[in-house]
């Protein structure tokens, strides 16, 4: 591609992104012949769905902190990875890459696995998906994830020596449920299960914690501790075999939409009662219009809030550790770099406010 095929739809687009997303400090022709910004108007022209850019990336984008946009719709400016090991956690799943998120999740998540470890008899977390280096739509999977503020942890303890490459690929999680009821097992529930959970809901940066209606039941049952925080504990689908957290958005950070508080309270009447009749579970009627349904059009990168289009497209570390929990590595690249962002004309850790995104369906109950 050259500059002259570049439409002009196209290159208002891109330059709307840019200022947008870095606070270019002039408005006069864009450095087009710059790699950066040729890949990312070829990304802006192509047809290809946003989660084949943000799979395709390796490495997390080389700016400033931000989770940009919803749980469900958005991406991840500055990721850092966990490490796949640590004194008190294990990283699943490795070939998928999705034990990236904002700073401030890895950290929490790092507390709670020493936390847990030292205070409720949790011997340490097996960590499952995260979200991926630079958040945005996956390829399977989650819907949410994509912003970097939510984790996977499962329900099954670590055990007490390293698990292998292949183990951690190969191993399952253990469902804490009875068979085919929507009851705790008790012989695999134990009071370490409750003590993570409630500590894990206790942290003022979590939102939500997804469990299973069957845990949630179980806890506000039998939990005689602290209950301030059992509200955050919210009855979902699924979620027998991990939890789900979910933290707020940074303080102060624009672009970032948190999701509504929780209904106060401790979620343990009708709210929950709700999860324990038919009508969560019975099969979803057939629609009467018996005409074909249009094929289903995949989220591409100009649907996302118009910084993730800079995000994709931004420069990459050198090598995952310098992007690794432990050394503050985004600000010390982005340093790194501020001279040459200053002679290109922008900076790259000026965000400006986003437009919202679109309305969001909510589940029902609300959660």
């Amino acid at each position: 591609m050259n500059n002259a095929g570049i439409g002009g739809s196209v290159r208002k687009a891109f330059k709307a992104a840019l200022v947008v997303t870095i606070g270019l400090t002039g408005l006069g022709d864009l450095p087009f012949s710059a790699p950066g910004f040729m890949a990312l108007a070829s990304a802006a022209e192509s047809d290809k769905p946003a989660k084949e850019i943000f799979g395709a990336a390796k490495l997390p984008a080389v700016l400033s902190a931000r989770a940009i946009g919803f749980y469900s719709k958005g991406c991840l400016a500055g990721g850092i990875a966990i490490p796949t090991d640590g004194p008190t956690w294990q990283a699943m799943r490795l070939s998928r890459n999705r034990r990236w998120g904002h700073p401030d999740l890895i950290a929490l998540v790092e507390r709670l696995s020493r936390e847990a470890a030292a205070q409720d008899g949790w011997p340490g977390l097996l960590v499952g998906d995260i979200s991926q280096p630079r958040g945005g739509p996956m390829l399977s999977g989650h819907a949410s994830h994509q912003v970097g503020l939510d984790a996977d942890v499962w329900l099954t303890p670590m055990p007490r020596r390293t698990l292998s490459a292949r183990e951690r690929e190969t191993t399952s999680a253990i469902s804490v449920l009875r068979k085919n009821t929507l009851h705790v097992d008790p012989k695999i529930w134990t009071p370490a299960h409750a003590r993570l959970l409630m500590r894990a809901a206790s942290y003022p940066q979590v939102e939500r914690i997804f469990v299973h209606p069957g845990i949630k039941k179980k806890l506000c049952d039998t939990w005689t501790g602290n209950r301030a925080s059992m509200g955050k504990i919210r009855p979902y689908y699924g979620h027998h075999y991990h939890f789900h957290i979910r933290i707020k958005c940074p303080p102060g950070m624009s672009g970032c939409r948190s999701q509504n508080p929780p209904p106060a309270g401790s979620g343990c009447g009708k709210q929950l009662a709700w999860w324990f009749t038919d009508e969560p579970w019975a099969p979803a009627k057939p629609a009467k219009d018996t005409k074909p349904k249009p094929k289903k059009r995949h989220i591409r990168l100009t649907d996302l809030p118009s910084a993730c289009a800079v995000v994709a497209s931004a420069p990459a570390p050198a090598s995952e550790r310098e992007v690794t929990l432990g050394a503050d590595p985004i600000a010390r690249i982005a340093a790194a770099n501020a001279s040459n962002a200053s002679a290109a004309g922008f900076a790259t850790s000026s965000f400006a406010p986003l437009p919202a995104t679109g309305p969001l369906p909510q589940p029902r109950p609300f959660n």
